[in-house]
C-alpha cells in the first residue's frame, strides 16, 4: 500500500504544478510577457501532471484550440490510470 500512496502524492503534486504552470501560462498571455513554451506544458502533463493540466485547460479556457494538447493530456491521464490501477493491484490487492 505505501507504494500506491506515493504514486498518488507524486501524482498530485505534478497536477498541481502543472495546474498552476497553465494559469501563468494563461496570465502572462493576457499581459502579453513572455510565454512558458508548449513543450514545458506538455511535458508536465506527460511525467505526471495531465489531471491537473486537463483541469486548468477546462477551467481557464487555455490552449483549449490546440488539439493535441487534448490528446497528449488524455493519453497521459489514461497511462496514469491504468499504471495507478497496476499498482494497486500489484502491491496492494496482492499484499492482502
Amino acid at each position: 500500500m505505501k507504494i500506491f500512496t506515493i504514486y498518488l502524492i507524486i501524482i498530485g503534486a505534478m497536477s498541481l504544478v502543472a495546474f498552476f504552470t497553465y494559469l501563468a501560462d494563461k496570465i502572462k498571455a493576457r499581459n502579453g510577457s513572455w510565454r512558458i513554451r508548449e513543450s514545458v506544458l506538455l511535458g508536465l502533463g506527460f511525467l505526471g501532471g495531465a489531471a491537473g493540466a486537463l483541469a486548468s485547460m477546462a477551467l481557464f479556457r487555455h490552449k483549449t484550440r490546440h488539439f493535441y494538447f487534448w490528446l497528449i493530456n488524455g493519453v497521459s491521464l489514461a497511462l496514469h490510470a491504468a499504471a495507478g490501477i497496476l499498482i494497486f493491484i500489484k502491491f496492494a490487492v496482492g499484499a492482502l
